[in-house]
């Protein structure tokens, strides 16, 4: 939701920029990044990547976003799967461990049905859950960023009125 993928033509400059991290060309939002800052106010922000620690020492000097806490997968990765893969399945553990039942605004590029099972299944249980599906040619746009802002603010409140801004528990992911 950060590095964009699979677009017919580049984002505008003020958009995203292309950098070369460890050899490879990535194009960074700067849009979404941003918008990920300015969360913060709402959140615990949390790297939950495939970039995994390495997204401190690149990710945070081009997007001004962390240091974060990161969630490790690699200890979480089933036997036989992929190290490199693009469902989000594969972080489910990973994310559940760090979370337990605290409230959790997870935003990604490639949720499956299991994350969908999953997150119902933790609203279920008491756990306030927001899945924030992003397209990858895109990132996380405005309209995404105020709706997970307002989830954010109606935790705060009693009865689910929206509150003024304050420090929550809530974790973005």
């Amino acid at each position: 939701m950060i590095s964009l993928f699979g677009f017919e033509t580049a984002p505008a400059p003020e958009v995203a920029r292309f950098e070369l991290i460890d050899g490879t060309p990535h194009c960074i939002s700067i849009a979404a990044a941003e918008r990920i800052r300015r969360l913060s106010e709402h959140f615990e922000p949390v790297w939950a990547t495939g970039w995994q620690d390495r997204a401190n020492d690149r990710l945070s000097l081009i997007t001004g976003i962390g240091p974060l806490p990161v969630i490790e997968f690699d200890a979480h990765r089933q036997v036989g799967a992929a190290a490199e893969t693009t469902a989000a399945h594969w972080k489910l553990a990973a994310i559940d461990e760090f979370c337990g039942d605290r409230p959790l605004a997870w935003i990604d590029d490639s949720f499956d049905a299991s994350c969908y099972s999953w997150a119902v299944a933790r609203e279920e249980r008491g756990a306030p859950t927001l899945l924030v599906p992003t397209d990858p040619e895109i990132g996380f746009e405005e309209a995404q960023a105020a709706a997970t802002a307002d989830w954010a603010l109606s935790l705060e409140a009693p009865d689910g009125a929206a509150a003024p801004t304050g420090d929550a528990p809530d974790h973005l992911h």
